[in-house]
């Protein structure tokens, strides 16, 4: 295997994380810069882009069908680049928006292939840890276009677009090094075969952990204002630990799966809520940092786990649809974000986001109480303890996938 195919994966998925979070630290100024825009409005322009991710995300699951990933994603990082560093140039809001809409069709097109190409090339452990690797390095991409973002924004609210600029060599090294793989032919047995409903579960799993997550993305700058505890670049370096707790737990997400074992989502869940509750009762700058760092601890775990659970739910052939059912859920949690907490606030009648914090931690404890209730009730509910226990520790575990891109035709350990 080509020693370039890893860092190459990898790489890819370090584009889809910029797509809102990115310049989430230049959203104060670009505020001021069209300061008629409703607060509402505003968030639009860090969430907008899900609403294309998640229409594209299905769109490339079946050009996948038609066409070489390789070809889908250089199509998807161009669009991306174009789309992103073209905002900087808008003199209205709606055409802001227009353009970040673009970017979800780039990143929708980008999205599902970064997580099929590490199951079309790896293998049993192998494929747990790249996940766990495309996990950290996207965090990783976080980390670093949201501190160049906050650089560039003392500039202007333009100059912070120009991080989608690392789009140029993410194609780069997609047009050198991943293989020019034949293009796959439709047949009856890729069209036929529904997905199993608990990939719809999955993912409705996956958008309410990204509802929690995003939170942190839109709403810090503004819970800091209200709680006059520091300015636009604090919030910026805070936003960041959100991805480095991400990066950190993903390096280690093997060993973090083998000590916690089925208890590991359960676990992760848990200190995402006691992290909302401490930043709902808080004002203090270092348990403010902690907090947000153990959120991006339960994502970086949580998120390579549930994808590898919805793989091996499904057989090879429809993993890449399945890919796409769950991302997709994952940026229409994203996009829903803002607009949920602001309705919660509505019906509260309570516009602090601490409250909007503190609703999360109550939530995400409420969830996994009956969670857990479910998983040891027996009878009709024992299906749902066994598709949330790892594969092959129940007797209801699927087929084995026996198909694989480029790979012999051994079943998967």
């Amino acid at each position: 295997m080509n020693k370039m195919i890893k860092p190459t994966i990898i790489s890819i998925s370090m584009a889809t994380v910029m797509a809102g979070a990115a310049i989430s630290p230049a959203m104060a100024l670009i505020g001021k810069a069209f300061p008629e825009v409703s607060a509402v409005k505003l968030k639009l322009v860090l969430t907008i882009p899900s609403l294309m991710i998640v229409f594209f995300s299905f769109v490339s699951s079946f050009l996948i069908m038609k066409l070489p990933k390789r070809t889908i994603l250089l199509i998807g990082l161009s669009i991306y680049v174009v789309a992103g560093t073209g905002a900087q140039f808008v003199q209205s809001i709606n055409t802001l928006l227009a353009f970040r809409l673009l970017l979800g069709v780039g990143v929708g097109l980008i999205m599902p292939l970064s997580m099929s190409l590490i199951n079309d090339y790896f293998d049993g452990k192998e494929r747990t840890i790249m996940m766990g690797y495309n996990t950290a390095f996207s965090n990783f991409g976080g980390i670093v276009t949201v501190m160049v973002a906050g650089f560039l924004a003392n500039m202007s609210w333009r100059a912070p677009f120009n991080v989608y600029l690392m789009g140029l060599g993410i194609m780069g090294l997609v047009y050198f090094f991943l293989p020019k793989n034949e293009v796959p032919r439709s047949t009856p047995a890729m069209s036929q075969g529904r997905i199993p409903w608990i990939i719809y579960g999955y993912g409705l799993a996956m958008g309410g952990i990204m509802v929690a997550y995003y939170s942190i993305a839109t709403s810090m700058a503004l819970y800091m204002e209200q709680n006059g505890i520091g300015g636009t670049a604090l919030a910026g370096t805070i936003i960041s630990f959100t991805t480095i707790g991400g990066m950190i737990t993903s390096l280690t997400l093997v060993h973090i799966e083998d000590l916690l074992k089925k208890y590991a989502i359960h676990i992760m869940l848990l200190l995402m809520g006691l992290s909302f509750t401490f930043l709902s009762m808080t004002t203090l700058i270092p348990v403010i940092i902690v907090s947000v760092l153990f959120i991006g601890f339960g994502q970086g775990v949580l998120f390579p786990l549930i994808l590898l659970k919805v793989i091996d739910q499904v057989e090879i052939r429809k993993s890449d649809r399945a890919v796409a059912i769950t991302t997709s859920f994952i940026f229409l949690g994203q996009f829903l974000s803002p607009i949920l907490l602001e309705a919660v606030s509505s019906i509260a009648a309570n516009e602090s986001v601490r409250f909007q914090y503190g609703f999360l931690a109550i939530a995400i404890f409420v969830i996994v109480a009956i969670h857990m209730a479910l998983s040891f009730k027996k009878g009709p509910l024992t299906y749902l303890k066994k598709n949330w226990l790892s594969p092959g520790e129940t007797a209801g575990e699927p087929p084995p996938r026996t198909e694989k891109t480029g790979l012999s035709k051994k079943p998967l350990k």
